[in-house]
């Protein structure tokens, strides 16, 4: 596995916290603004476990959102960000005070394929029943849907205008009439948002 965090006291504290975990073997521990493909190639570790760290995770999630091809368990801070880490593609979910089995037992199971949630974080994931999503003021077009697909997988303005074959401009215009019509701030807010109310999957 490889350990993932801004802190370099909380991922040597991990690293040293899963070594003496029976089959969890650290491949390695980076912050989270390297470039993750380049690091996974040089890691190829099966599962991350990323620290998403007590401030604002806002640049953390939106570079999760562009992992799809490593499961990750995500260590949050309240349950407001365990939604959020959820939403954007997260398949466990701890507090970041979870114990070294708990710990464990959550990477080999995402490792598997299977989800792994704290009981107290799950609760944030299902709305309660009498709350309501509210839909977009006015819909999106398809294209804009096209763009807010590229933006949950974690693209840059300039690569969604490459893959699109439209102006950096251009994105950037859809970009924020997607954050207008949605009645967010973020392009991380807008993914898990959208999520939700199920115009995109993850």
């Amino acid at each position: 596995m490889l350990v993932v965090a801004d802190d370099p006291l909380a991922r040597a504290g991990l690293a040293t916290l899963l070594a003496g975990q029976p089959g969890c073997s650290v491949v390695g521990q980076v912050a989270g603004d390297v470039d993750l493909a380049v690091t996974r190639q040089v890691y190829r570790p099966d599962v991350l476990v990323w620290d998403l760290g007590w401030g604002d995770p806002t640049q953390s999630l939106e570079r999760l959102a562009g992992l799809h091809d490593v499961p990750v368990v995500a260590l949050v801070s309240d349950e407001a960000h365990a939604a959020d880490a959820w939403a954007v593609g997260a398949r466990g979910l701890l507090r970041r005070e979870a114990d070294a089995e708990s710990l464990a037992a959550a990477l080999r199971s995402v490792a598997l394929g299977l989800v792994s949630l704290d009981p107290a974080l799950a609760a944030a994931l299902i709305p309660p029943q009498d709350q309501v999503l509210t839909p977009p003021a006015e819909e999106l077009t398809p294209r804009e849907l096209e763009v807010l697909r590229l933006v949950a997988q974690g693209l840059p303005n300039k690569a969604i205008a490459q893959r699109l074959e439209i102006s950096e401009h251009t994105v950037k215009f859809h970009v924020n009439a997607i954050l207008g019509k949605l009645g967010v701030q973020s392009r991380t807010e807008a993914v898990v948002h959208a999520t939700r109310l199920g115009l995109i999957f993850l």
